[in-house]
């Protein structure tokens, strides 16, 4: 019996090497040398997330605290999604509700020019320090670094106010469960849901949870509940996140893939760093043909050698430029020659960084901030693709952030009688159209994006609106600029450049440039 049973465990061995595994997928496969001992869990998005959230968001700040790269990445984010700041473009519904063309008009340049008294002032932040674009660019910078926004929208009346809306921006670190009660079926990472997953009530610490350093102690333990609308529907908190997962309740942050690479780069960057530095420091060194023995014998014993090596060294000049060495009898200079850094130092670390701006989103290029090997066909291919990702960043920046805070400041302007807004309440989603321009996109050849922008307005497909949008400029401003300018013209008896003699000059710039670039690619070609 044992014997069949040795047989039989044999040709299981045997068969196991060439018959195909049990499974459908080989990504599932867990019999496999390569991914036998990968078996991660499968758990839900708070699961996966909530515990680790601390130590994510704490790691992802001292990135962006001391390294370079890390820093570049995030001030490039907010510098190409918020910029300058975010600006209303207000676009009622006219027809929806039963108006015409001209009302509307009418209706939003009233609206963004009070919009613009609220917003460029700084009695829109609770603190009185920002106004609404530093707030904006506070919100998006606190969204990629610990993966969580938070602004709580207030009510208050303050001399030399004219409104009483105004926000207040809490750290994500405060919005935590009361207590350090465990994340149940309605509460998770501090916000309170319904039983549909609707936030209903996020609880917000009084303080800090790291005041404690700073000797704040006396609120540390003290949380507010704060519904996250009214009874009438008025937002009172705005949560901004990304959501990766179906009922992921908190957000990651930018850098959470990413993270061991960063610091593991670091690390080998530092080495390499350090042991460049410590080779600078030695010129050369000084050999003798005598061998220890003969050391040990000449000056009795190795305590001897040392009190007769520290000698010479004192009285042994030190090398500098054009420094001459005497040396004893017996002794040579041997110049000193290390290989720092490695050969293959600047090709590691430019592989590491790719699968960096990779994760982040980034072309390599605007992450390092460095063009020196790009062409101008690729340096294009890559800020088109860095520009689809901007833009929709924006957007959602836009969505969750500023369009529910013009929301929040247009009700109360309708309330207290600067904007005629009747039936608002039936109609909100009517009066409250808009659109929010963000920084241009920028230009790679200005000439030849310029006449592009001509062609695709001349043949239907784009307009004005559009056009002025890709570079951050509003076309009604633009337009009543340029009427100012040429009614300005007329006025001195000015005559403007013609139509022909910029055409020439875009030709003979773009002829310049091509044959510039030809000769670039050609020169990096060879």
């Amino acid at each position: 019996m044992g014997y069949l049973t040795e047989r039989l465990s044999s040709l299981r061995e045997w068969a196991s090497g060439w018959m195909p595994s049990a499974v459908s997928h080989q990504g599932a496969a867990t019999d496999s040398q390569q991914l036998g001992s990968w078996v991660p869990a499968m758990a839900s998005a708070d699961a996966d997330l909530l515990p680790e959230l601390g130590m994510l968001t704490a790691r992802s700040r001292d990135l962006v605290r001391n390294n370079g790269v890390a820093s570049s990445g995030i001030q490039t984010m907010v510098d190409n999604v918020v910029g300058v700041g975010l600006r209303l473009s207000s676009k009622p519904d006219w027809r929806a509700l039963g108006r015409t063309a001209e009302w509307g008009e009418e209706w939003q340049r009233n609206v963004e020019r009070l919009w613009k008294e609220f917003a460029n002032g700084t009695d829109c932040d609770v603190a009185r320090e920002l106004n609404f674009a530093g707030l904006t660019e506070l919100m998006f910078r606190n969204m990629l670094m610990d993966g969580d926004a938070i602004s709580l929208p207030l009510w208050k009346r303050r001399p030399g106010a004219r409104f009483a809306t105004c926000l207040q921006v809490v750290e994500s670190d405060r919005l935590s469960n009361p207590d350090g009660r465990m994340d149940d079926a309605n509460l998770r990472g501090g916000i309170e849901y319904s039983g549909d997953g609707e936030p209903l009530f996020y609880n917000i610490r009084k303080t800090h949870p790291g005041d404690y350093m700073l000797g704040v102690a006396s609120l540390a333990g003290v949380w507010e509940r704060i519904p996250a609308r009214t009874a009438w529907g008025r937002k009172r908190v705005i949560h901004l996140h990304e959501k990766e997962r179906t009922g992921q309740s908190r957000g990651k942050p930018l850098f959470a893939a990413v993270i061991s690479q960063f610091k593991m780069l670091d690390k080998y960057a530092g080495a390499e760093l350090d042991a460049a530095v410590i080779n600078a420091m030695m010129a050369a060194f000084i050999e003798t043909e005598m061998g220890g023995a003969e050391l040990m014998e000449l000056f009795g014993g190795s305590e001897g050698v040392n009190k007769e090596v520290s000698r010479r060294n004192k009285g042994r000049p030190k090398l500098k430029s054009g420094s001459i060495v005497p040396l004893y009898p017996g002794e040579k200079v041997s110049p000193f020659m290390p290989a720092r850094p490695a050969a293959q130092f600047e090709a590691f670390v430019v592989a590491v960084l790719r699968q960096i701006a990779a994760a982040l989103g980034l072309p390599y290029e605007l992450l390092l901030k460095d063009f020196s090997r790009t062409t101008y066909s690729s340096a294009r291919a890559a800020l088109l693709e860095a520009w689809r990702m901007f833009r929709s960043k924006r957007e959602k920046l836009a969505t969750y952030w500023a369009q529910p805070v013009f929301e929040l400041w247009l009700e109360e302007a309708i309330n207290i009688g600067l904007i005629e807004a009747p039936g608002f309440y039936e109609n909100r989603a009517a009066y409250c159209c808009a659109r929010w321009i963000g920084p241009g996109r920028g230009w790679v050849d200005p000439v030849k994006e310029a006449q592009a922008a001509q062609i695709r307005m001349e043949i239907g497909v784009s307009t004005l609106e559009a056009e002025c949008s890709e570079q951050g400029l509003d076309w009604e401003e633009v337009l009543e600029q340029r009427a100012r300018e040429q009614k300005r013209i007329q006025e001195l008896g000015l005559t403007p450049a013609s139509a022909a003699s910029i055409s020439v000059l875009a030709a003979t710039q773009q002829k310049e440039e091509e044959a510039a670039n030809d000769g670039q690619g050609t020169s990096r070609a060879a």
